[in-house]
């Protein structure tokens, strides 16, 4: 699985079970159900029968499962599932993945669109596990497919903003996140996790914070491609602190 795997055991390394384990089993039945009478137009090897075997009794997890879960939780916010937002699903896990295991993926993805779940238990559950660097990826990549129609809605926000709740991401993290997506007049100085009203000694000593908290360092262990997006984010603290630094002329 490429760089992404060191994301699924640096990132969780997790037995599955519980809610997640329960909702595996139930999507692995449906898909294989489905291949059986042609429905995904797939001819299942009999390894895929003793993978549909493992998984309905294994306890060792993956976080590819958790994060399709979450992913269908924020497209399916809006009652509406777009071009775009699966596009952006598949663009990534293709990057992380490649072409063939992606297409597994999505399949698994289109079960789970169909179906409901206690979002509150896996979320729960997934949040347990993982440390809180890896969740602050998994937030920006969840605003990425709210975003990905060029766009985001107040009920993708609130899902993911009780996504975000349940995996215990603070509401300081979670509004400076979000700025990154969701621009207004004082953008900037959400990010940095302050207000307009700070001085210029308290914008300083925020943006050293935030850049300990930010810095792509923190998520090394879960491979080159997330830390890439780590970097990305990274940018953006970068570019709020020096548009404040400019608007305050202070350096």
């Amino acid at each position: 699985m490429a760089s992404f795997g060191k994301w699924i055991g640096g990132g969780l390394g997790w037995a599955l079970g519980g809610p997640i384990g329960a909702i595996l089993g139930f999507i692995f039945g449906s898909m294989f159900d489905g291949m059986q009478s042609a429905e995904f137009a797939y001819q299942p090897t009999q390894e895929d029968e003793n993978r549909k075997r493992r998984y309905k009794q294994t306890r060792t997890g993956d976080f590819t499962v958790s994060l399709l879960i979450l992913s269908a939780a924020v497209m399916n916010a809006d009652k509406r599932i777009l071009k775009s937002e699966l596009h952006y699903v598949r663009a990534f896990l293709i990057q992380q993945f490649g072409d063939e295991i992606a297409a597994q993926q999505l399949l698994m993805l289109r079960e789970l669109l169909k179906q409901n779940y206690n979002l509150y238990e896996v979320a729960n559950q997934i949040g347990q596990f993982m440390d809180y660097s890896s969740k602050l990826q998994l937030l920006h990549y969840l605003f990425g497919i709210a975003q990905s129609d060029g766009q985001i809605n107040n009920t993708e926000i609130a899902v993911i903003e009780q996504i975000a709740s349940l995996i215990n991401i603070s509401t300081v993290d979670f509004t400076s996140v979000k700025a990154m997506f969701v621009k207004d007049n004082h953008t900037n100085y959400k990010i940095l996790e302050i207000t307009p009203e700070a001085n210029d000694e308290e914008v300083k000593k925020a943006y050293r914070k935030m850049a300990l908290k930010y810095h792509p360092d923190r998520v090394s262990h879960l491979g080159p491609d997330v830390q890439k997006a780590a970097k990305e984010k990274f940018q953006e603290l970068n570019a709020a602190y020096n548009a404040i630094k400019s608007e305050r002329g202070f350096s």
